[in-house]
């Protein structure tokens, strides 16, 4: 019973000292005040009297600085963010398909031999069942269309996201994986207000341009996803970025659009016809010289339409305001 109590006091006599060693460390040896730590000088100091007890301390934060965060996501080395565009969604091992190691050097037969077994079997556990194969084809079509239409990484995002639902709620069979793609990123494009039309979509897919539309439409119903009519006016800068014309020129091609869609002219019209109309009726407006062909090449349409749609501007800019 007394060695019982001899020990408590002795672990209490310790604790005791242990707080008062603490208080000590975070009081001025000085003035007793109460010290702080300066993390942007590596310095502690007083915050009464102002003496440096210690410096040079160790900073054990990041070397670079940030002022937002998609500034931070870039320089930091803690790995990629994860997302949408790959199939296992980023978190996964690459393997470099190089016989060599860090430093440059090639490496020897046996340890050739070993990164491919590893090579190997990393591909079996990435593609474990046909959903992952399925899932990994068409994300790496809807990039490649992506690219080729240059897309921003924000479409690709949500083109992937809208596969991912189509394909969790089984609206792939009877219906091929490339379709599928292409119908995604062309619903991407027009969500996002930087939309292809679908000549252009058709171009770089590997399935026709009915199957195309007839996916889309299939794709949007059963999704329900919230897709507006596409808007004359975000084909303006494309074009008239190919065609080398003047921000007045573009300008211009809107002020058309605007009131092409107060006389009602765009119902019904296919708003790259209206759009390749309204650039080249801007520019002989502005006197900057293109050819109806030169407007036919960038915007992928007939010189019919365009010449059809750029004399029903020209009537609606002429006719009196619709009260």
């Amino acid at each position: 019973m007394t060695d019982t109590r001899i020990q408590t006091r002795t672990a209490t006599e310790s604790e005791v000292e242990d707080e008062n060693e603490r208080e000590d460390a975070s009081a001025c040896p000085e003035c007793s005040g109460h010290l702080i730590s300066d993390s942007e000088h590596g310095e502690t100091v007083c915050e009464d009297c102002g003496l440096v007890v210690d410096e040079d301390q160790v900073d054990r934060g990041p070397e670079w600085r940030a002022f937002d965060s998609k500034e931070k996501n870039e320089k930091s080395r803690v790995g990629a963010p994860t997302t949408n565009t790959m199939h296992d969604k980023g978190l996964s091992t690459n393997i470099d398909w190089r016989n060599k190691d860090a430093y440059g050097n090639s490496l020897g037969s046996r340890q050739r031999e070993k990164m491919q077994r590893l090579r190997k079997w990393n591909e079996r556990f990435r593609t474990r069942d046909s959903k992952e194969r399925n899932l990994k084809q068409a994300l790496g079509e809807i990039d490649r269309m992506a690219s080729a239409l240059g897309l921003p990484n924000n479409v690709r995002e949500t083109a992937s996201v809208i596969y991912r639902r189509a394909l969790d709620e089984d609206l792939l069979p009877g219906r091929s994986i490339e379709g599928v793609s292409t119908a995604c990123v062309y619903a991407a494009a027009r969500q996002a207000g930087v939309p292809r039309s679908l000549d252009e979509i058709a171009d770089v897919s590997r399935v026709g341009k009915s199957e195309v539309a007839r996916t889309y439409r299939y794709v949007v119903r059963e999704l329900k996803l919230e897709v507006k009519p596409a808007d004359p006016e975000s084909y303006v800068p494309r074009f008239a970025s190919g065609l080398g014309l003047s921000d007045e020129a573009e300008h211009r091609a809107r002020e058309l659009l605007k009131t092409a869609k107060e006389q009602g002219v765009h119902s019904g019209k296919s708003p790259v016809g209206l759009a390749a109309a309204a650039v080249y009726a801007a520019a002989l407006l502005t006197n900057e010289k293109t050819t109806q062909a030169e407007v036919s090449d960038v915007a992928d349409i007939s010189e019919v339409t365009i010449r059809n749609r750029y004399h029903e501007l020209l009537e609606a800019e002429e006719a009196p305001a619709v009260l």
